[in-house]
């Protein structure tokens, strides 16, 4: 499959998906002591490293954390040259007050939010994918 970068495309075919779990962001000095498959991802900044992980995991190693997520994958397959596509998910979710975290995979983008918004979020997305709104009415 090859990716699209078209942003009306990409919106119209955002077809979002809640994956189960609730997760968190902490950050470590150092992943050694952590299996690669409990990590969902991580980013190395100079402060230490930020890694994504289930809150149970998290728990399990007594790991501090201040923000409790769902985890939405939007299933269509997106380019890394894509324009907008995050701007017009920030904007949608913006007008609700919904704040988000956006993490772009090779294949697809994955959006963050409090637990407690994924219904809501999951409705703007499913809106806003079925307006099929092009990057002028944004």
């Amino acid at each position: 499959m090859r990716p699209h970068k078209e942003l009306k495309h990409l919106i119209s075919k955002l077809s979002p998906r809640l994956n189960e779990g609730d997760y968190v962001f902490v950050s470590v000095k150092s992943t050694k002591e952590f299996s690669r498959s409990m990590v969902l991802f991580e980013f190395k900044e100079k402060e230490g490293t930020t890694i994504v992980l289930s809150q149970k995991a998290a728990d399990q190693y007594n790991l501090k954390y201040t923000f409790i997520a769902c985890w939405i994958t939007l299933e269509v397959y997106s380019s890394l040259n894509a324009i907008g596509l995050t701007a017009a998910i920030s904007t949608a979710l913006t007008k609700h007050e919904i704040p988000c975290n956006i993490v772009a995979g090779y294949h697809h983008d994955h959006l963050f939010v409090r637990k407690e918004l994924a219904a809501q979020t999951m409705s703007v997305l499913r809106n806003l994918s079925s307006q099929g709104e092009s990057e002028e009415n944004l």
